[in-house]
């Protein structure tokens, strides 16, 4: 199947395709597919397990069908994955389907291995032939819940592999088998036989005693964590469902002079269609008719909604603010911006570095050695006389001292226990990959808008002429605006509400599209707007708020100006409030060894502002170096900061919240959504903080330090006691129920250590 290709060079890779890979139990069957692939000339190839996809870029003389034979031989399934639809249902329902199975197996398999442990640990409720029914109740345990291990462990085994699956299919089974040669050939199976629960180290036959306990936990134990690990991975691709599920489910269409509701899917090029105040614009097109405010945040940080009019370029899923508009499609489908933010989500998850545990990474070696140790100890005794049963013994106890009961508990205990704690704090950890990058990283890239700011429109400020009051003036404007639905009129209503309280009644309202609006309040003519409506209608602007209004520009603020009897009465300024917490959240941030970046979608003068408010660009105590701002930057853009920091040697983290920062948080090493965002960045990101507090961005990072301690801990010792022990058991002095003893301890310690994590105390609490 492979080219033979000879010559001093390989041809350059000119193709490059991603295949949907099945059959992955863990990370190191993700690096033998890859290995497998790589073999084949001139092919490049990474494969991530938590995505469960291949990213393969091949030379002209192969071709995808190649590809996907050879990780059939590898013994796992591909193929070409389905282009992403507005409406992804089947995916979800197939992910849940396996997650439900995989729940459905667990529970039954505790409930009946709690039984089977409690019978042998407790001599005292040992009754008549309770070995018998614990054998009815292990074999499920063994068999059904078991099920995925054997299967794994006989493709493994087919192809010349084992993985941590070889070992736990063959323990367990080995453990079974000899608790059933007990019962039926041996003394096991006596009425009123016991299992006393002691700690002596001799040898001995071994057909008295049964080991069904320790099939039975080892099995619900490993369950366990392959629960709450596929739980974590069935997020993987929610960030890109949410998205695509961010547009506009219909669409008014004109045709015929006529409005028609459609599903935005049944959309062509050139159609026209209606957008009302309020709606999403169903897809990419320019404005035919009308004039409007566009909200257009979600996709660029701009906190401004952008005034569009006949001939403007507008954006699918953002959001109409102002007036009706006509909108001529101009592309639809996959070409849209919003379905290319989607491509760019998930181009950054599958370019991830794979990031594989140490249990994964050590099996390829741990495996095959104990397998080995155990054939080998079954031969040894077997050569020097010793009874069958004596032999057998030692060399089941060898593959259950080896067995990764606390293995398997180290990392899901650990995450448990933090993720939990976490929960509590308002931080959400999505999964044990998500932790290896809090201690490496070194940068932050803070998003602006609603992350260090609000990303809320509200009155800053107010500059009045000489002779009239703040609240007179604010009263007036405020009742003016109330009738609009701009945004910036609405911050402007909102604090007049709240400072004044009644206002005036309004009539002969007016939205002037694009400038302000006009009307008459307490029997006079009020103009509200940008100067330049006032000075065009003959307003006179006093030179003190003309210059209020060139310095709320130059800090980036937005000026509107309030206006009756011909003059200009008052300046109005707006802006996006910094939140008050972020100042403290960076000086913590800092003293993570962190240095921040700020980057946004806003105008230059608006992120220096910024900065210099939260104390960005200012030099750190301790001599660290001052942060950076990035501003004026679209979506893509944003990706492109991040692989430059990480093209020079910076492990960056990202905070942000918007649908313009999904991207760029799956491309970080470490991305950190704020919960008041939306749902696509969320799900993009390796971390949400629930609160919109950015403090609880360090608090985050340093739960997830302390939960990967942990779990490197418990991984330590897991793996220590199966080394002390083994040669033990391998001299036939430590029989299996010692064996069995020895790792339900290890298993204690290993959730022990893990309980620990519910101390963490967050420093955002303090603030």
């Amino acid at each position: 199947m492979t080219s033979q290709t000879t010559g001093p060079a390989l041809p350059a890779a000119t193709g490059l395709i991603e295949l949907q890979i099945g059959g992955m139990t863990c990370a190191s069957c993700a690096a033998r597919i890859e290995k497998k692939l790589n073999k084949l000339d001139g092919v490049s190839a990474t494969v991530n397990y938590a995505t469960e996809k291949a990213r393969v870029q091949f030379p002209p003389q192969l071709s995808p069908a190649d590809l996907i034979a050879t990780v059939e031989q590898t013994g796992y399934t591909a193929h070409v994955p389905q282009p992403p639809s507005p409406t992804p249902a089947t995916a979800p329902d197939a992910e849940e389907d396996n997650l439900r199975r995989l729940r459905q197996r667990l529970w039954v398999s505790v409930a009946l291995a709690v039984p089977v442990v409690v019978l042998a640990m407790v001599p005292t409720w040992q009754f008549t032939n309770w070995q018998w029914l614990s054998a009815i109740l292990a074999a499920p345990v063994v068999v059904y819940g078991g099920w995925p291990f054997h299967k794994a462990a006989w493709t493994n085994l087919r192809h010349g592999a084992a993985t941590m699956d070889t070992l736990i299919s063959v323990g367990t089974l080995a453990a079974f088998a000899w608790s059933m040669y007990a019962l039926f050939l041996g003394d096991a199976g006596q009425p009123g036989m016991t299992h006393p629960f002691t700690f002596t180290i001799e040898r001995g036959s071994g057909t008295d005693n049964i080991y069904l306990e320790v099939a039975a936990a080892v099995t619900a134990a490993i369950l366990a964590g392959r629960f709450f690990e596929a739980r974590a991975k069935r997020r993987a691709g929610a960030a890109l469902r949410a998205l695509l599920e961010l547009g506009a489910k219909d669409v008014a269409v004109l045709r015929n002079g006529r409005e028609e509701r459609i599903p935005t899917d049944q959309l062509a090029v050139g159609d026209r269609f209606v957008v009302r105040p309020g709606e999403k614009i169903a897809t990419d097109g320019v404005v035919d008719e009308g004039a409007s405010a566009v909200d257009q945040s979600m996709l660029t940080g701009e906190s401004v909604p952008v005034e569009v009019g006949p001939g403007d370029v507008v954006v699918g899923a953002t959001v109409n603010a102002g007036g009706r508009l006509i909108v001529r499609a101009t592309r639809i489908g996959a070409d849209t911006q919003l379905a290319q933010m989607a491509k760019l989500v998930e181009d950054a998850q599958n370019g991830k570095a794979q990031v594989q545990r140490l249990a994964d990474r050590v099996s390829g070696v741990f495996v095959p050695v104990v397998i080995v140790l155990a054939l080998g100890t079954l031969g040894f005794w077997l050569g020097t006389g010793e009874p069958a049963g004596a032999a057998f013994t030692a060399a089941v106890a060898v593959l259950i001292i080896a067995c990764p009961c606390a293995l398997g508990l180290a990392t899901p205990t650990a995450l448990l226990v933090g993720t939990g704690r976490g929960a509590q704090l308002g931080i959400l950890i999505k999964g044990p990959e998500v932790l290896e990058s809090t201690r490496r990283i070194d940068t932050v890239v803070l998003d602006k808008t609603g992350t260090v700011t609000t990303g809320r429109m509200a009155l800053t400020g107010l500059v009045t002429d000489d002779g009239v009051e703040e609240a007179e003036a604010l009263r007036i404007a405020g009742a003016l605006e109330h009738a609009s639905e701009h945004p910036i009129a609405k911050a402007i209503a909102a604090a007049a509400i709240d400072r004044v309280g009644q206002l005036p009644a309004v009539t002969d309202f007016t939205n002037l599209e694009g400038l302000g609006v006009s009307g008459i309040v307490d029997q006079r003519a009020v103009l509200v707007g940008r100067p330049r409506l006032l000075t065009d209608h003959g307003h006179e602007l006093p030179a003190t708020l003309a210059q209020a209004i060139d310095a709320a520009q130059a800090a980036g603020k937005t000026a509107v100006v309030a206006g009756w009897d011909g003059v200009v009465r008052a300046v109005l300024i707006v802006a996006d409030e910094v939140k008050p917490t972020s100042r403290e959240a960076i000086a913590q941030l800092r003293a993570l060894g962190l240095t921040p970046v700020l980057l946004t979608g806003d105008n230059e003068t608006v992120a220096r502002t910024v900065a210099a408010d939260v104390g960005i660009t200012a030099h750190a105590p301790g001599g660290e170096g001052a942060g950076q701002v990035i501003a004026e930057v679209l979506p893509a853009d944003k990706v492109e900061v991040i692989k430059r920091l990480q093209a020079d040697g910076k492990v960056v983290a990202m905070v942000g919240d918007g649908v313009n920062d999904a991207a760029a948080l799956a491309q970080a090493d470490l991305g950190l959504a704020m919960g008041t965002g939306t749902d696509a960045a969320i799900e993009a990101s390796d971390l949400t903080l629930v609160r919109g507090d950015l403090r609880v961005a360090a608090d985050a990072i340093r739960l997830s330090r302390r939960t990967l301690g942990t779990i490197k801990g418990n991984l330590f010792w897991a793996f220590a006691y199966n080394i002390a022990a083994l040669p033990l058991a391998a001299a036939g002095l430590l029989n299996p129920m010692i064996a069995g003893a020895v790792m339900a301890f290890s298993s204690v310690f290993v959730v022990s250590n893990s309980l620990r994590l519910r101390t963490f105390q967050p420093h955002a609490s303090q603030g």
